[in-house]
């Protein structure tokens, strides 16, 4: 089964299956890498040879009522000998987690294999982006995306999509993503597009989770609280800050529309509670470190001073730091 398999999914969390379940249902061949891909595919798949996943799909019935549906799908578990046929490998785990799950199964990977890095903020694709570009052979390549479709883990291998959103896909480094490759993607995703600047796609998505993110988890209160008047300069000071660092960076964002952005995501998920507050919530580790913490890197590479984010990086650090004592 595994022969035919050309795209390979790092991290099966629900964004992954997602993924998965869309590029199945296309008809692409798609297999997850394992947790303890460095084994043997013989014996990972004599452990768990299949993975079963639900997933619902929401449609409109005749009384307006919404059913959810579920499509049973099946993928094989990929350990490293296994890689040989893969020609895209797409990475959804956490961004802290990027270097460390990805850098080990490089070698193992062939020349032409292409990397789509698809998680929240910033800062794996720098160091990556140097990593693929040393490795013998060449050939390679790496593309960068966002998504803002919604989905739920609600078991091991069961999620929920919660909602459509926009999915975004561009080129950042080596060769380019194979034009077969990239229609299959733009073709199984709802609502996704190829861009021909990523960056400033990422950035834009970059603000609005560091103006929620932080402030959800450090005030313990879900998305739309935000918009109550007390949060307004703080949310006015990280969006400048984030859009002069970026400037530096060679990125020109409209401050206008970015706070436009983030105001209507407010409102859209006023309900909801960030992935931020979620991870202190059940004590996990968050991505401060790329999201608000990597706009204040970026602020040091250029000597500019970014305050007020690098102030919420420390709060949320904190919270991380007392859960993990036991404090809190």
């Amino acid at each position: 089964m595994t022969h035919a398999v050309d795209i390979a999914i790092l991290g099966a969390g629900a964004v992954g299956q997602l993924i998965c379940r869309q590029l199945v249902a296309a008809g692409m061949k798609v297999g997850f890498i394992g947790r303890n891909a460095l084994g043997s595919s013989e014996q990972l798949l004599s452990c768990s040879p299949l993975v079963s996943a639900n997933d619902y799909q929401h449609s409109d019935q005749h009384d307006d009522q919404q059913q959810a549906q579920a499509i049973h799908y099946s993928v094989p578990i990929l350990a490293a000998d296994a890689l040989d046929n893969i020609r895209l490998l797409i990475v959804c785990v956490k961004a802290y987690q990027v270097l460390d799950a990805l850098s080990p199964l490089l070698k193992h990977l062939p020349s032409q294999c292409h990397i789509l890095l698809l998680h929240n903020g910033m800062g794996p694709h720098l160091a990556l982006a140097q990593l693929i570009d040393g490795q013998a052979g060449g050939g390679s390549g790496l593309s960068l995306g966002t998504t803002s479709q919604g989905v739920l883990r609600q078991a091991p291998w069961q999620i929920q999509q919660t909602g459509q959103g926009l999915t975004q896909f561009g080129h950042f480094a080596g060769f380019p993503l194979d034009e077969h490759y990239r229609h299959a993607l733009l073709h199984a995703i709802p609502g996704s597009e190829w861009v021909d600047a990523i960056i400033p796609c990422l950035w834009q998505k970059l603000a609005v989770n560091a103006a929620i993110n932080p402030l959800t988890a450090i005030h313990n209160c879900n998305n739309g609280a935000l918009a109550q008047p007390e949060f307004c300069d703080t949310i006015s000071n990280i969006l400048d800050e984030l859009v002069n660092v970026a400037a530096h960076d060679g990125i020109s964002l409209d401050r206008r529309n970015l706070q436009e952005r983030v105001y209507r995501v407010i409102e859209l998920t006023a309900t909801n509670y960030s992935s931020m507050h979620q991870d202190i919530a059940h004590q996990r580790r968050t991505e401060i470190d790329q999201i608000n913490g990597y706009i204040c890197e970026r602020a040091k590479v250029h000597n500019l001073s970014a305050p007020v984010n690098v102030k919420l990086w420390g709060l949320v650090k904190q919270l991380e730091a007392e859960y993990h004592r036991g404090i809190l």
